[in-house]
């Protein structure tokens, strides 16, 4: 049986690391660090049009959760190296 409230958790997880991640390279600052300030903004914006889009569609909570992880473990494995 799904369970939202494991799933939001691991969400809230797995997004810490992404935080961490995005700010050091901030905090490095030159061209990378400009670029990923965009690139945080472009994403969010991205994320929560597809998660209306989904919703609006007759998609499930539990479907927008998991494809915010999925972008999230993207971004981690993008920002470890």
């Amino acid at each position: 049986m799904y369970n939202p409230f494991f799933s939001s958790l691991m969400l809230m997880i797995e997004s810490q690391r992404v935080i961490e991640l995005r700010l050091v390279r901030l905090a490095w600052g030159g061209p990378e660090g400009v670029s990923e300030a965009r690139s945080m903004v472009v994403e969010k914006v991205n994320a929560a049009a597809e998660a209306l889009t989904t919703l609006m569609f007759g998609g499930s909570p539990e479907a927008v959760i998991a494809r915010y992880r999925e972008h999230v473990a993207a971004n981690t494995e993008r920002l470890r190296l």
